[in-house]
């Protein structure tokens, strides 16, 4: 600032009105630097007198101000600095006076509201060139807290180079980390260099997060705060070796910086900063000695993960599957960070948890006596089995699109035991049972007697009906498959929904599925051009063109359509295709239709199929205005996604009793007397007895042929693919049709009104179970009760559950619990969390809460008072200070 411009300050300053009771202006011009020490002859003022203090005439010039001249204004130019303040005489006129400066530093310090005193002039000089630009001084402003102190300063330069409004360490170290480990080529850092905050950053991680070594390391920075945090979780023991990485005294700030960046969403940076010290100090290897427990509770290392599956995983490939380990582990583990890359392993072995215990439970076999009581059976249990297993191949197909080279291969070996599982005991053993007892009446009827008949669905569902009908028809949607969408629809919408069972026609395929629930008297049979056709009353069913018409001879007001065609039209044209009709069908072939591109691909398209038919529930309802709606399937499948062995299969050669070894005798032979047959089933010409295939009597005996089918698992030899997922047969799996009744409720029905609080889904609740209210050690467990199990109409929620002062300021970590639980036990919906308390002062006598937060934010937070009361907790760090 020039001469000229401090004179007109100055004058204008002096000119200005006096304050109430004053009779002149005093003004003390600070120059500590006394850069303006030789222009002070330059320095005439219009209404007041200039003086200079030398430091040796401090009681002259109070004698002048106090006593001999009480009138006049003085500017007091003081180039001085004090180191105690009762060193300044003129301390007492400097109190009732007025400050001018006149240099870069107070007009920066001025400019962002700092405070002048000699301790933060000092320091904003040492900063000097950072203060220099306009846009780094107004980045200190912007900040939510302005700097009273030379610690928040330095505080508050480092978070403005690291381009953070907040000022707190963790914050600052994280964006330190996030721009890399080499501090070279780590931008923030050389920042740190080139803005002299280097040795200030050092000293922040020194004080407050006990790292000691002399040379600057983000690497082994890294290391010691992990390793560090990790001593809050895992016994220090099993990281015998590595203590001069570890600061117990200085744990709880170690912990709690990791804790904040776990849950933040920096937590991709933090993940590749862990992969970097579980390599530098081989922690995998060093976790390989230690037990699932003592791993399962901490959280800050990903390859704990890859531990505790490996060993999960070996010990399924060696037979041995505890339940309760598995199902305890994924239980700590699903609510920790670094799930998700894993979470397909998990829910994997979860499944096979899940298998185990129902094999625990039939251990003894199948062997009920009726058919209709073991498809009771099927229809009530047994059918949970085939869920496990199309869960278990979801999660492991998953798997394959994000490979994880540790566990890739171990993953196949649990698919080989689940396979065993799955295959050699389960449908071989409940498909040997079914075989034997369905054979009699499969043979003599070609039914289950009192069974439900797909035959009898027009009948039964549809004309009966006083009101319009929806009916959608999903090929191939087995039983498992609609038990899970019926469970998601009565949770997700206003609904009364039912499911029940009736039996396909046989053979099990879509030609005879799709006729059987037409309305018809009687199903024929034609071979045309080699092909065997299926008639209702003498009509084709062969497509939708011809299945519309058969509806519309049984009531004109019928329209058969595709899933595939009204969903890609607009809303206008697809509501006038069902105005005025009473009976809609819409076909729908997502799961069928993904066994002719793979296998594998099946289940996956089962969720399809789900989340599908559930949106078309939606557009029946609020487009069409539908509330009463039929979901059903022409057939089942049967599923194993391991390759068949010979003894799986039976040659189609089996079928006959032909005297002769020749090919081509056979060929012409089998030809002539197979009418058609698929991988599980054979129609023939009625004197053929083949050896190996159960009869079924076809079509109520009213044709030329018979029906026979594979027992159990076993597949019909046959050219080209499709082994693994078939149709066609007796199995459970394929002869069990679902019927899910879905009945939506409108507001003002009287099923709804009288059942508000049945139809009404909401959310699970969690509530504090412990009684303690007082808290007296920084690290503590709590217990929580899910109140309601999920069900029909109380769905699965996520919580966090953490700690606050009165200000609503966090003073925990932040602990989740899924509360998914649905044991009508209630000692088995209860979960136990432990939290960790920040580093701070707490009042005795002030209230803290405990905050219970739905993830999803849908409801209100419950908050639970509590007191704390520890005698030693440290209060905030103060850095610099």
């Amino acid at each position: 600032m020039d001469t000229d411009k401090i004179i007109q300050d100055l004058n204008r300053r002096f000119a200005a009105p006096l304050p109430e009771f004053y009779q002149r202006r005093i003004i003390f011009w600070y120059d500590e630097d006394k850069e303006f020490e030789d222009k002070l002859d330059e320095i005439v003022l219009e209404n007041a007198k200039v003086i200079t203090l030398t430091g040796n005439n401090a009681f002259s010039v109070k004698k002048l101000l106090s006593v001999d001249d009480l009138t006049t204004n003085y500017l007091v130019y003081s180039p001085l600095v004090y180191d105690h303040p009762e060193d300044n005489w003129l301390l007492d006129v400097e109190l009732y006076s007025e400050e001018f400066r006149a240099d870069l530093i107070s007009i920066w310090m001025d400019e962002m509201g700092i405070v002048s005193n000699p301790s933060m002039r000092k320091l904003v000089k040492h900063y000097r060139t950072y203060f220099k630009a306009i846009d780094r001084r107004e980045k200190i402003i912007r900040q939510n807290k302005i700097p009273a102190i030379p610690s928040q300063l330095h505080m508050a330069v480092m978070a403005a180079i690291c381009g953070l409004k907040d000022a707190q360490s963790n914050i600052i170290l994280r964006s330190v980390f996030k721009a890399g480990l080499e501090l070279d080529n780590n931008a923030v850092y050389q920042d740190f260099l080139k803005y002299q905050a280097n040795e200030v950053f050092w000293a922040m991680v020194r004080q407050r997060y006990g790292f000691t070594e002399e040379e600057p390391d983000l690497g082994r920075l890294a290391i010691h705060l992990l390793l560090t945090a990790a001593t809050r979780t895992m016994q220090q023991e099993y990281l015998a070796g590595l203590d001069s990485f570890i600061s117990m005294p200085h744990q709880a700030y170690c912990y709690e910086f990791i804790s904040e960046w776990l849950y933040s969403k920096d937590i991709q940076q933090l993940y590749d900063v862990a992969r970097y010290v579980e390599d530098e100090t081989h922690l995998y290897q060093r976790f390989e000695k230690l037990t699932v427990d003592d791993l399962a509770g901490t959280e800050c290392f990903p390859c704990i993960n890859e531990v505790i599956l490996t060993k999960l995983m070996t010990e399924i490939s060696d037979h041995i599957i505890d339940v309760d380990t598995i199902t305890e582990t994924v239980e700590k583990r699903r609510t920790c960070a670094w799930y998700e890359p894993f979470e397909n392993f998990y829910d994997g072995l979860m499944q096979v948890a899940n298998m185990q215990n129902f094999f625990k439970e039939h251990s003894a076999g199948f062997h009920t006596a009726e058919a209709k009581d073991i498809w009771k059976k099927y229809t009530e249990n047994y059918y949970q089995m085939d869920t496990y297993y199309r869960l278990f191949h979801l999660s492991f197909q998953k798997s394959l699109e994000t490979s994880n080279i540790l566990l890739d291969d171990l993953f196949k070996h649990v698919v080989d035991k689940v396979e065993g599982l799955y295959k050699n005991w389960f449908l071989r053993e409940l498909g040997n049972n079914w075989s034997d007892v369905s054979a009699d009446e499969l043979k003599n009827y070609g039914k289950i007697l009192e069974i439900p008949q797909q035959e009898e669905f027009y009948r039964s569902h549809i004309e009966t009906s006083e009101n319009k009908v929806f009916v959608i028809i999903s090929d191939a949607m087995r039983y498992e498959v609609a038990a899970t969408m019926a469970d998601q629809l009565q949770r997700e919408t206003q609904s009364k929904v039912s499911l029940s069972s009736m039996q396909s026609i046989f053979p099990c395929i879509t030609k005879f599925g799709m006729a059987a629930l037409l309305p018809h008297k009687e199903l024929t049979v034609e071979v045309r051009n080699d092909i065997l056709t299926v008639l209702a009353d003498g009509q084709s069913t062969a497509s939708t063109y011809y299945r519309d018409k058969v509806l519309k001879s049984e009531d004109p007001a019928s329209v058969a359509l595709k899933y595939n065609d009204i969903i890609a039209m607009k809303r206008a044209e697809r509501s006038a295709l069902v105005k005025g009709m009473n009976v809609v069908c819409i076909y729908h072939d997502t799961i069928d239709e993904a066994s002719h591109t793979s296998d594998t691909a099946v289940f996956s398209a089962c969720d399809k199929a789900i989340s599908e038919l559930k949106n078309l529930v939606r557009i029946i309802v609020n487009e069409f205005g539908g509330t009463n709606i039929l979901i059903t399937a022409d057939h089942g499948f049967l599923y194993t996604y391991s390759p068949l062995k010979e003894e799986d299969k039976v040659a189609k050669r089996g079928f006959f009793d032909v005297d002769a070894v020749n090919s081509d005798v056979i060929k012409k032979e089998s030809n002539r007397r197979c009418v058609e047959y698929g991988r599980r089933y054979a129609i023939l010409q009625k004197d053929v007895q083949p050896d190996y295939l159960m009869p079924v009597k076809f079509l109520d005996g009213n044709t030329e042929f018979d029906g026979f089918a594979p027992r159990e698992n076993i597949r019909i030899k046959m050219n080209g693919g499709g082994m693994n997922f078939v149709h066609g047969g007796i199995s459970l799996q394929e002869m069990v049709v679902p019927v899910i009744e879905y009945h939506y409720l409108r507001n003002d029905s009287m099923e709804y009104k009288r059942n508000k609080q049945k139809y009404d889904t909401k959310p699970v609740t969690v509530n504090l179970l412990s009684a303690n209210r007082k808290i007296s050690n920084m690290i503590f467990s709590l217990n929580f009760y899910q109140k309601d199990a999920v069900s029909a109409n109380r769905e699965a929620a996520t919580y966090q559950v953490y700690f606050t002062d009165e200000s609503g300021k966090q003073i925990s970590d932040v602990q989740k619990i899924i509360a998914d639980k649905t044991s009508d036990n209630g000692a088995e919906r209860t979960f136990r969390c432990q939290f960790n308390l920040k580093s701070l002062q707490y009042s005795n006598t002030a209230t803290y809460y405990l905050v219970i937060a739905d993830e999803q934010g849908l409801q209100m937070p419950q908050h639970e008072p509590f007191q704390i009361d520890i005698a030693f907790a440290v209060d905030e760090f103060d850095f610099f200070s």
